[in-house]
């Protein structure tokens, strides 16, 4: 099959083909969650001159690239469960393959960043806002799109192997672990690059880890407990974050590689939540447990309330 030509067939969730419009609606509900809440976080952080700081910058980044993984599964996850069409050309897939990776590897970058940010935030107060500075950020947000591209000699990769096999994927948007399942030819350059991409995704957990580990040896040597709590607060919404974009990722990678006899219905729930459960939750963590922020959103809630009234 020529590239242009082919197509892949997307499925929905094993088992519930009959209630698949049913299915949506959950679906919808989570969308609407994570686009309402991601876009809060930007207008809070955007309006509030007081959240221009390096925490909430990095915290930004996570809500655009929260949006960005959202906004690449709506199209197809609409079509196949509302619509019951699940045709997709061969490009496309590829395109949202790309967009689908790219923000997830972006994502554990932001994540990295922010656990550096927490580091230096206890670790090195003083230096805080001589290491931190607007332009560090800056180039720090442009590496974690320079280092997404990396992804590209994938893209490359794929559209060198035939499909000869079946053309239907296993999920309702487009993995590469599932579409190279389907080719029918040797594509083991294709599975050593993705492993290598994950082998980074995997370092950022390890410095993640690392720095959270320098963190607590610092939190231990402050004599007053009430210091120590007021520093502990101050990382607890993102080590939730790091816990809930890793651990669903960690399950996925691990269903791919060694759970072949495993059902269907398990490789399909552990993407799903991989996809759909941190662009949701990240907002709803740093609202409820961030100060600042959730100080920042009911006076903006406030205002919105006042202006038809009798606001001055």
């Amino acid at each position: 099959n020529s590239s242009g030509a082919l197509a892949f067939l997307l499925t929905g969730i094993p088992g519930t083909a009959r209630f698949h419009r049913w299915v949506f609606f959950p679906c919808c509900l989570m969308y609407l969650i994570s686009v309402l809440g991601n876009g809060t976080i930007l207008l809070v952080v955007g309006v509030n001159r007081r959240l221009h700081q390096p925490m909430y910058y990095f915290l930004s980044m996570l809500a655009t690239t929260d949006l960005g993984l959202t906004l690449s599964t709506l199209p197809t996850v609409l079509r196949v469960f509302w619509f019951g069409t699940g045709e997709i050309s061969f490009p496309v897939c590829l395109t949202q393959m790309f967009c689908i990776h790219a923000f997830s590897f972006i994502e554990s970058s932001v994540l990295l960043a922010m656990a550096y940010d927490r580091y230096v935030a206890i670790c090195c107060l003083l230096r805080y806002s001589s290491i931190l500075t607007s332009a560090r950020i800056a180039k720090i947000g442009l590496g974690m799109v320079c280092r997404s591209l990396t992804l590209l000699p994938l893209i490359c990769l794929l559209t060198q192997l035939p499909f000869c096999r079946s053309h239907v994927l296993s999920h309702s948007y487009c993995l590469h672990q599932d579409m190279i399942q389907l080719a029918c030819t040797d594509y083991t350059l294709n599975s050593l690059y993705g492993l290598t991409l994950v082998l980074f995704v995997i370092l950022d957990s390890v410095l993640i880890t690392l720095s959270y580990t320098m963190i607590i040896k610092t939190v231990v040597g402050i004599t007053s407990r009430e210091e120590q709590t007021k520093a502990l607060n101050t990382c607890i919404s993102h080590f939730c974050a790091v816990l809930i974009f890793y651990v669903p990722m960690a399950g996925l990678s691990i269903i791919h590689r060694y759970g072949k006899s495993a059902a269907p219905f398990g490789h399909v729930l552990m993407a799903n939540i991989y996809l759909f459960v941190p662009p949701v939750l990240n907002p709803i963590i740093y609202s409820v447990k961030n100060k600042p922020i959730r100080k920042s959103l009911l006076r903006l809630l406030c205002l919105r309330l006042a202006w038809p009234g009798h606001g001055q």
